[in-house]
């Protein structure tokens, strides 16, 4: 595999990534608790960058974790079998997606367990310090961990084929995409934007930005297989140098 198609499977995956919506959910949530405690702006905005950054700090563990398990079981390359295998998790994730990403009720509820759902909720409402609001965004990135997994896994398998300094920049790239959902909504609520606005709008095209979630997924699962999967089987290299 070149450095380009490695890069571009990084770049897409966490595009694919940051249409997840839980950090979304999770930071207005955040905000608008916060702002009926009649916290400062200021106050506020730590809140949701503290949680910004507990998300940023896991997604970038997650990856790094599956990247080391990768070297350790393949260590020069990873096989054509487990590159079909993502392939396989990208396509289903983006029927999921389609099917049941969001619960059949009015609002933005997610297909989290209400168990779940709750203890979030809970912990958002009690959150009056940055280092609480970071353990959440920490705790949210576990939660979303079953949907996180494929792009995860298909950027770790690519970051194994990028030469020798690009792995740590390609892991920040990964990150840095990922997180731009949270991210921009970080910014409209510091900037003033009301939350209600922005959890309108989500309402309003929620069903959008899940069939264009579940499209991206598809996508990038038949991009891998074209570019990675089928040129290799033609090939005929089994371990895709």
């Amino acid at each position: 595999m070149d450095t380009v198609t490695a890069l571009a499977i990084i770049a897409l995956a966490g595009l694919m990534h940051a249409t997840f919506q839980l950090s979304i959910s999770m930071v207005t949530l955040l905000s608008s608790h916060s702002i009926g405690k009649k916290h400062s702006g200021a106050q506020t905005t730590r809140l949701t960058l503290g949680f910004l950054g507990g998300t940023v700090t896991m997604t970038m563990l997650v990856v790094s974790f599956l990247t080391a398990v990768l070297n350790s079981l393949f260590r020069a390359y990873i096989p054509l079998a487990v590159w079909a295998v993502v392939c396989g998790l990208l396509i289903g994730l983006g029927i999921a997606i389609w099917v049941f990403y969001y619960r059949r009720q009015a609002g933005t509820a997610l297909w989290i367990p209400r168990s779940m759902a709750r203890f979030l909720s809970t912990r958002a409402k009690s959150a009056t310090s940055a280092s609480e609001s970071f353990s959440l965004g920490l705790t949210s990135v576990i939660a979303e961990l079953i949907f996180m997994i494929a792009p995860a896994l298909a950027a770790a398998c690519s970051l194994s084929y990028l030469p020798h300094r690009w792995p740590l920049p390609a892991l920040f790239l990964y990150t840095l995409i990922a997180s731009l959902g949270a991210g921009i909504v970080v910014v409209l609520i510091g900037s003033g934007h009301k939350i209600s606005d922005i959890q309108r709008w989500r309402e309003q095209n929620k069903h959008f930005l899940q069939f264009i979630a579940g499209s991206g997924f598809l996508v990038l699962g038949a991009f891998i297989y074209a570019n990675v999967v089928a040129l290799a089987a033609v090939a005929g290299d089994v371990t895709l140098k």
